[in-house]
């Protein structure tokens, strides 16, 4: 009994030993994923002359100064909030298109059996595969050719067709959603359409609000797309807005760079955060087995 004892606490004593590990291994790749946003948080509160001089991690009291003086600097040509207007409705537009419709795509390969099912899921992989920038040429011509040129269509529109948003769809909507389901709504009466917005998407929700996350932060990020199509600085978006402070009027104060960059990831956060509840329920709803 002494040696099961002993044997009892050793496992314990190893079990314990690898989670506090685990732990720390964890907390540690957390603070380097979140030190580059701090570091740049910290620099939007310096002033140039001490960015350029030395090295901090301690906050100081010019982020005010530095953005009073960017949007004095923007308000001469374009405000800064009309750039943030700008990706806001491309990006809340186009994220809403390509998670919805990606999900309809998905359960329509998914639920329906038809021929040809086969081979037009291969060809939404077959997609995947083909790079943006090998039709960007083509679809540049194709959106001036049909007067589309300087317009925020082209970088909405174009969103319904996210076949990488339409792939994880799939495989997530086949371990949570049961056909079964589906088919005792069709006896009850229950239309398609019907079918899809009250029972599919519940279920799909924290499928969506990843999805909703990745589109959103990808259509935010999006500068080669915009660069090509909008002409008029009063379109112009947020990362072309950072481009242009790489300008010669914003290149000499690093304190105005930096409170442009922190203005930048802002709404990411906020998406992030107010999301990222449903992808926790989904992490602890995909740990559970029937």
């Amino acid at each position: 009994m002494a040696v099961n004892k002993e044997q009892e606490g050793g496992l314990h004593a190893r079990i314990l030993g690898a989670q506090i590990f685990r732990n720390a291994i964890c907390i540690f790749l957390c603070f380097l994923s979140l030190i580059p946003f701090w570091i740049m948080i910290v620099n939007a509160t310096r002033d140039s002359v001490a960015i350029q001089s030395q090295f901090s991690l301690i906050p100081s009291t010019y982020f005010f100064s530095n953005l009073q003086k960017l949007l004095y600097q923007c308000n001469a040509n374009v405000p800064l909030w009309q750039y943030m207007v700008n990706s806001l409705i491309i990006s809340v537009g186009s994220t809403v298109l390509a998670v919805y419709f990606s999900t309809m795509t998905a359960y329509g390969v998914t639920v329906y059996k038809f021929k040809g099912s086969t081979f037009a899921w291969a060809f939404i992989m077959a997609i995947m595969m083909i790079p943006t920038q090998v039709s960007s040429i083509g679809f540049f011509r194709f959106m001036y050719g049909i007067g589309l040129g300087n317009n925020y269509l082209p970088l909405i529109i174009p969103a319904i067709a996210s076949p990488a948003t339409v792939f994880f769809m799939r495989q997530y909507m086949q371990s949570a959603l049961s056909l079964e389901i589906v088919d005792a709504a069709r006896i009850d009466g229950s239309g398609e359409f019907r079918t899809f917005n009250t029972i599919a998407v519940p279920l799909m929700k924290p499928a969506i609000a990843t999805q909703c996350i990745f589109a959103f932060i990808g259509s935010w990020n999006n500068f080669y797309t915009p660069s090509m199509l909008l002409s008029s600085q009063k379109k112009y978006t947020l990362p072309m807005f950072v481009q242009l402070m790489r300008g010669e009027r914003f290149r000499s104060d690093y304190g105005i760079i930096y409170v442009g960059l922190v203005l930048t990831i802002l709404p990411i956060f906020i998406v992030y955060f107010l999301l990222s509840k449903y992808i926790i329920a989904g992490v602890a709803l995909g740990g559970v087995k029937e």
